[in-house]
């Protein structure tokens, strides 16, 4: 690794820890800029603007949930492996809720033009997990056939972050969302209950 790509990786990790402790709206280039010990102008050589900065903390993070919770080799079957695919939505929300805050004002306030592949092929290695997952489950029986996988697959991740993301902002949540672990769990079970082989 160069200097220079151990410098942006720094910077990038800088940055994410501080939206994720303040929000994005919230973090100037200059908060990230003194917080790194480097010039503003140097932020602006490596990432142009605030948002592509953002873009880059936001692949940072995916990379580093997958690492940290996406292991899904200690379940045995292909529906244990989606079961545990999906769980960890909930132990996100549990153990990281400033992860799903981040994502919630990520997606509300990134404007994309079109520097956006860099992030998408961070989120590639989650929908091969599940690929994995349910091609596994076909072949050892314990997954039902979905018409459409990778739909299905898009469809549920979504519903779940956004249910996520929504109970982890304070001031979207309502009094009726005051369990929202049990809201995630009900969704969890639901998508599951679709994905398995009840003929088994």
């Amino acid at each position: 690794m160069s200097v220079q790509q151990a410098k942006i990786d720094y910077i990038t990790k800088v940055a994410a820890d501080l939206f994720l402790r303040d929000g994005i709206a919230a973090v100037t280039i200059k908060d990230v800029s003194m917080a790194a010990g480097v010039g503003e102008a140097t932020l602006f050589r490596y990432f142009s603007t605030k948002q592509n900065l953002a873009m880059r903390a936001a692949g940072l993070m995916a990379d580093e949930i997958h690492a940290t919770y996406f292991d899904l080799s200690r379940a045995d079957t292909g529906l244990g492996k989606l079961e545990a695919f999906y769980g960890n939505f909930l132990r996100i929300y549990l153990e990281r809720p400033a992860y799903y805050r981040f994502i919630f004002e990520f997606d509300a306030t990134q404007e994309v033009k079109g520097e956006t592949k860099e992030y998408e092929d961070t989120l590639l290695p989650y929908m091969q997990d599940y690929l994995d997952a349910y091609r596994l489950g076909r072949f050892d029986g314990t997954v039902a056939e979905i018409a459409d996988v990778s739909l299905f697959y898009l469809t549920t991740t979504h519903a779940l972050m956004g249910l996520c993301k929504k109970l982890t902002m304070d001031q979207f949540v309502l009094s009726q969302d005051k369990d929202g672990r049990r809201e995630v769990e009900t969704l969890i079970d639901l998508i599951i209950f679709r994905l398995k082989n009840l003929c088994v």
